[in-house]
């Protein structure tokens, strides 16, 4: 395996196969909008008020560590990452990943990027990573999602196909939501959706 893979084409890949494929085979055509902008001032500002709170509070782990921007790499999952934050205690780890949403637990592409940094941990510092937290910003509120066998398979299948759709590149079929079209930076290039 010669390049990793970042954690967030996982995401992006269940989100929208497409996003992935535009991003690797017509590089540099990737606009900045704002909901980029707008996620990573929002990181910022969490990422400060974090540092304020003890993790006990939020995460119900008192004697944890607090570990910030955190870059982990595995060879084994082909895969790299910088997790915004990670709690560890002893032999344990729970990844924490900020996102934007209100709805975070429900969407599977945010547990399939947090089920991929609880495998890197594992595989990168030999603990054991249960399960993590997605802390939805505007909330306020931390969701625990549990790294299930189902999920922890998916996450290897997911590597699989996007790397055999880039290294084929081969198109992948659009998302079946295609409301997520409507605000889509690559909107124009899928000229069989709209």
């Amino acid at each position: 395996m010669t390049w990793l893979l970042p954690v967030t084409d996982l995401k992006q890949w269940t989100y929208c196969p497409r996003i992935v494929y535009f991003t690797y085979l017509m590089p540099g055509l990737r606009p900045v909008t704002f909901k980029m902008e707008a996620g990573v001032a929002a990181h910022e500002r969490e990422e400060a008020r974090q540092r304020r709170r003890k993790p006990g509070r939020l995460y119900g782990l008192p004697e944890a560590e607090r570990l910030e921007d955190v870059k982990l790499q595995s060879a084994s999952l082909g895969l790299s990452a910088r997790l915004d934050m990670v709690l560890r205690q002893e032999n344990r780890a729970w990844p924490v990943d900020f996102k934007l949403s209100r709805r975070t637990g429900i969407a599977i592409h945010f547990k399939l990027q947090l089920a991929a940094y609880g495998l890197m941990l594992e595989d990168a510092w030999g603990v054991v990573s249960e399960h993590g937290f997605l802390y939805s910003i505007p909330n306020r509120r931390a969701e625990i999602i549990r790294f299930t066998p189902r999920l922890r398979n998916k996450v290897r299948r997911t590597v699989q196909e996007i790397r055999g759709c880039i290294e084929e590149e081969r198109m992948p079929p659009p998302t079946n939501k295609r409301g997520r079209c409507v605000n889509c930076e690559f909107r124009r290039f899928c000229n069989d959706v709209f």
